[in-house]
């Protein structure tokens, strides 16, 4: 018996490396990969990207494959992807069994990410950063708003304690299990 796969999506600041880490600990004989953990070929100028529509294709995926790929053939009950493209590319979407689309506001992501990544910074980098959402960032957020989560089987309210994400999680992973 193969591993059931979840992959937890949303946007940056949207709670994914959180919600995968609790996930793991509450669901026994689990591993976790996470998108951020590679150095993935893919477009380099993202809004181009956007512009040309978006294809997911375009990302070469082979690294999260080939560990995806070594995890099935464990002994695992679960396998949790920190992923943010749900079915959207096809080289990952035909392990995934569930996806998750973490639905956290805009506002909300955007202070976690300057509270995160902006702790020991300068006023001036804050603001750049904030800029840079302005004029790129957010069409990103936008792009998954508009793909990710219609193309996911739940979304879940970004906005309520981890322990609820979790346990909602949970709940619908039996139900379809």
């Amino acid at each position: 018996m193969q591993p059931f796969v979840i992959s937890i999506a949303a946007v940056s600041g949207g709670g994914k490396t959180t919600i995968v880490r609790q996930l793991s600990e509450k669901l026994h004989n689990s591993k976790s990969l996470f998108f951020d953990n590679y150095d993935f070929e893919g477009p380099d100028d993202i809004i181009k990207w956007l512009d040309s529509g978006a294809i997911y294709e375009e990302w070469n995926l082979s690294p999260l494959l080939k560990d995806l790929e070594i995890l099935l053939t464990e002994q695992l009950n679960f396998i949790i992807l920190d992923y943010p493209f749900a079915y959207k590319h096809s080289m990952i979407r035909e392990f995934i069994d569930f996806t998750v689309f973490i639905d956290t506001p805009l506002d909300v992501a955007l202070a976690r990410r300057l509270t995160r990544d902006f702790q020991n910074s300068t006023n001036r980098n804050i603001l750049q950063g904030l800029d840079n959402y302005v004029s790129r960032g957010r069409r990103g957020y936008l792009e998954m708003l508009k793909t990710i989560k219609p193309d996911s089987d739940i979304s879940v309210d970004g906005t309520l304690p981890v322990l609820e994400i979790v346990n909602i999680i949970c709940d619908r992973i039996k139900r379809c299990k």
